[in-house]
């Protein structure tokens, strides 16, 4: 770069959406489209990211404001990127996803300025219906097959061995280590986690307690999947999850994850504190992974 040339960075707004589907008795699925009459356009359901705010939990918070209808996430679909008039750039991730509880909440929406229509299309009607291309090009990509998540968590920041002259199974979370369990509870939450299980450990125990609480849940204590415990027995309970009539989450160690991502079929990714890898399970089978880092704020 020429001495005294001004350096120019494109800057990037990030939001977050979903395509919302539901069964149709006349096609593979309908999905839930809105119009916004500032752009005359009929989209999908989407919004920016506020400040700190991780996508999955925006993506839920924007269906829900703008459509009055709580959801729950699926797989992850392709992530849109398009230029805005402004010259930034804009990058939208989407997931799938279906109405929490099956409930339709038809009698929460309330047009206004912002989206003063929302219907349900049929996949067919809906190509016709998106004005854009870049809205299109998701449809292809949308599976309407229901799955429930598998989430894998590994304990938030906790207080060194080396520091904690008590029994390991008591050393408890850093004060960052707290923060972060707080922080979970918005991320869980959008896939709509229904059981917990945890490692006896208390740093475990807390990591999940500030989500259990919040919706009403026992925390399940299986010391199983504590440390130094046999790979075979974690590997078989890890099976066991893959069960679980509704979705699912586990807390355990950095040691004995693998050892369950194993179980699962899932090859094995080593996660930092607080760090969590969602499984869309299908049946028995893996057919999406994404993981979200303890300090994601959007930029996972």
């Amino acid at each position: 770069m020429a001495r005294g040339q001004a350096r120019h960075t494109r800057s990037v707004v990030e939001a977050a959406g979903a395509v919302v589907w539901r069964p149709s008795a006349h096609d593979r699925a309908e999905v839930l489209l809105v119009h916004r009459p500032k752009y005359d356009d009929w989209s999908f359901p989407k919004g920016k990211l506020l400040p700190g705010e991780q996508a999955p939990v925006a993506a839920i918070r924007e269906v829900a404001e703008e459509t009055g209808i709580r959801i729950r996430l699926g797989p992850p679909l392709p992530t849109i990127r398009y230029p805005l008039t402004s010259g930034a750039s804009k990058v939208v991730r989407y997931w799938s996803a279906v109405p929490a509880g099956g409930a339709l909440e038809e009698a929460d929406f309330v047009p206004n300025h912002e989206v003063d229509q929302r219907a349900w299309f049929r996949l067919t009607e809906a190509a016709r219906q998106l004005t854009h291309a870049r809205d299109r090009s998701l449809l292809p990509t949308l599976v309407p097959t229901t799955t429930r998540a598998l989430v894998l968590l590994r304990h938030a920041g906790a207080i060194a061995r080396a520091e904690w002259p008590g029994d390991d199974l008591d050393r408890p979370l850093t004060e960052d280590g707290t923060a972060q369990a707080r922080r979970l509870v918005e991320l869980l939450a959008a896939y709509g986690i229904g059981r917990v299980v945890s490692s006896p450990a208390r740093r475990c125990v807390d990591t999940v307690l500030p989500y259990a609480t919040a919706h009403g849940l026992e925390i399940e204590l299986e010391p199983a999947f504590a440390e130094g415990v046999d790979p075979g027995l974690v590997r078989e309970h890890g099976l066991r999850l893959m069960d679980s009539p509704e979705p699912v989450l586990l807390c355990g160690h950095r040691p004995t994850l693998p050892e369950v991502f194993g179980a699962v079929g899932v090859t094995s990714m080593p996660l930092q504190p607080a760090e969590v890898a969602v499984l869309h399970l299908s049946d028995r089978r893996s057919v999406a992974i994404e993981r979200h880092p303890s300090g994601a704020t959007g930029n996972e």
